[in-house]
């Protein structure tokens, strides 16, 4: 890895930005810490800069992590990004790859594995942990497909997320810049790849899988 490394920390907790760059600085001497404590200081950043490295957090309070890494990757394609996040593996780590992470670590395991991807993926490695990859692996090799909304595609898992927070269609149209008979076809295309039956049973996987805050 670089010698002098240029980090960009997303957090909305100050705490945690303060503990993360204060590892950051002890674990990669000369390492240039910045913080962005939302969204949209995210992107401000990566327009005006280049970083080596990205660690993003999911749980912004403007925009959540998912749907930020989309804009991110149009910005600057050659980012490296690595999630940091508290919300749960099992859940999140394949949808952030699918839309373009490059690896994601459990805060609950940052100081264990924090290093170890970081220097994976600034090699252009994806990380995941030994215990998610055996996860999958055991999932592959027993043919399974694994949970419903990892078969979603980006879009879909955002109008799964925006529906379990108990918006309206008229009301997500607006937030994605969607009609809302595109919406409503994405409402039923979710019903059917998940074989569930009503917005009750979408909020309720939703909510038992944590893909809202």
């Amino acid at each position: 890895m670089k010698p002098c490394l240029r980090i960009l920390l997303t957090d909305d907790h100050d705490l945690m930005r303060f503990g993360t760059r204060r590892f950051l600085e002890t674990t990669f001497p000369g390492t240039v810490v910045e913080e962005a404590r939302n969204a949209r200081e995210t992107l401000e950043l990566v327009r005006q800069r280049r970083w080596d490295l990205l660690l993003l957090d999911l749980g912004l309070p403007d925009k959540h992590g998912l749907d930020i890494l989309r804009d991110l990757k149009q910005a600057r394609p050659e980012l490296r990004v690595l999630v940091l996040s508290a919300t749960g593996e099992d859940e999140f780590a394949v949808p952030a790859l699918n839309a373009g992470a490059d690896g994601f670590v459990a805060k609950t395991e940052a100081i264990r594995d924090l290093p170890q991807a970081m220097e994976k993926v600034m090699a252009g490695g994806k990380y995941l942990s030994l215990e998610l990859a055996d996860k999958l692996a055991s999932r592959f090799l027993s043919k399974s497909v694994g949970l419903p909304h990892e078969s979603l595609s980006e879009r879909e898992l955002q109008v799964l997320r925006l529906l379990a927070t108990g918006r309206s269609a008229t009301a997500i149209s607006v937030t994605l810049s969607l009609s809302v008979k595109t919406v409503s076809t994405y409402r039923a295309r979710l019903l059917e790849k998940m074989n569930l039956h009503s917005n009750a049973e979408l909020i309720r996987y939703a909510l038992d899988h944590r893909l809202v805050e």
